[in-house]
């Protein structure tokens, strides 16, 4: 039976989803942005209409302004973007239990021998990127072909919500004419070394001696041969919960910092996200680890055991006792880091209402930690909830809360 392989890419997919819950952002020019104030002052998404001006991903953000001054900027909430990719993958899941997540925004999905079920490649992929913009309010473009190669490369030939076919007996006419540059797959460096050697289209270097190409770039280099030539013999994996090893998060810091407390409020701002990400795939972890750069750019990391736990507080004392540890406040700091790995058993799943935690907060006994714990996690799982619905900012911490202030003076 002859193999057919998805590739479901999501059109532009942080801006899209701010679009979905801000319906101001739909017809002007708007992207997902950094704070211009913060190192981080690039254009992580932007929409097709800010695309016409020319506004590109990774673009900074003075350039993106001089080509459209009309810009709009919406700040990244990227537990908001996992929880709308948790539900495009829900929706995938739906078409064929083979589907590999490749990364937020796109996956493979094995879909050989469901034509009985949703009919013909392109007629399941119609039924695909439909329920998606029906029920999710997000674009799509999907490529098809019988290896996971030639369907990524299809993916990037029409968007937005472009559904292209590219078999193997299409690569000479399809595929070929294209730069070496558009590979997926091939970066700069070797893009200049492919150029070196006179390689120029995908054609050229489909055509070019194996046994040469192995000699410049070894056991890649047969791989390149092979994808040029519509050749790929990987499978499609679907991913489990219990193929992460650690999350973690980091931040260049806006200034070089000496105060440790503006480092602990940090250091809280991206320890919410790690809970949030260790619930809602039912991990706990008993290996916190932080990470300090310096402005030499020399960094340290420090890790200690705890209980295993998804509690965002749990998490952050543990950080904040490794940062207390190792401060120096002779050393200005610019990057911040983050991460719970030594994943033991499941997180307790399921949502709770904030009148739950009321009545169940009059019977706990507070000498009792199993049930302080018990406690502090539905907390934490309510919190998610609302955020997941309605954004990061509606329900904010104390010691957060106090910083914007002590900043908007």
């Amino acid at each position: 039976m002859k193999k057919v392989i998805f590739l479901v890419d999501m059109n532009a997919f942080f801006i899209s989803c701010e679009m979905v819950r801000n319906p101001y952002l739909a017809g002007k020019p708007a992207a997902v942005a950094g704070d211009p104030k913060k190192r981080a002052g690039i254009i992580l998404a932007a929409n097709y209409e800010a695309r016409a001006y020319g506004v590109k991903t990774a673009m900074v953000l003075k350039d993106a302004l001089r080509l459209c001054p009309g810009l709009v900027f919406v700040p990244p909430d990227h537990s908001y973007y996992e929880y709308k990719s948790k539900q495009v993958m829900d929706i995938l899941e739906g078409y064929t239990p083979i589907v590999e997540q490749n990364s937020i925004d796109e996956a493979y999905l094995d879909m050989t021998g469901t034509e009985m079920l949703f009919g013909k490649p392109t007629e399941s992929a119609n039924c695909i990127m439909n329920e998606i913009k029906n029920t999710l309010g997000l674009w799509c473009s999907i490529g098809i072909s019988e290896n996971r190669f030639l369907a990524k490369m299809a993916s990037e030939m029409k968007k937005p919500l472009g559904i292209t076919e590219l078999w193997q007996h299409n690569v000479p006419e399809k595929l070929w004419p294209h730069s070496v540059k558009s590979m997926y797959g091939v970066g700069a460096k070797t893009y200049e070394k492919l150029n070196m050697l006179g390689i120029q289209t995908i054609g050229q270097l489909a055509k070019y001696d194996r046994s040469l190409l192995f000699k410049v770039f070894g056991k890649y280099g047969n791989e390149l041969h092979d994808h040029a030539n519509g050749r790929d013999f990987s499978l499609v994996q679907p991913h489990t919960a219990g193929d992460m090893k650690s999350i973690g998060r980091s931040t260049t810091l806006p200034e070089d910092l000496t105060d440790i407390e503006k480092a602990k409020a940090t250091l809280m701002e991206l320890t919410e996200e790690i809970g949030i990400t260790a619930r809602k795939f039912g991990k706990r972890g008993n290996t916190v680890q932080i990470t300090i750069k310096y402005s030499d750019f020399q960094a340290v990391t420090r890790q200690t055991s705890i209980t295993p736990t998804c509690i965002t507080k749990d998490i952050y004392e543990a950080g904040c006792r490794l940062l207390e540890q190792n401060w120096n406040r002779l050393r200005p700091v610019r990057l911040l880091g983050i991460s719970l790995s030594g994943f033991d058993k499941d997180c307790a799943k399921g949502q709770i209402s904030i009148f739950d935690i009321v009545q169940d907060s009059k019977k706990c006994d507070t000498n009792n930690k199993h049930d302080t714990q018990k406690k502090h996690e539905k907390i934490d799982r309510a919190m998610d909830s609302i955020r997941m619905k309605h954004g990061m900012g509606k329900v904010v911490r104390a010691t957060l809360a106090n910083r914007k202030q002590q900043s908007d003076k």
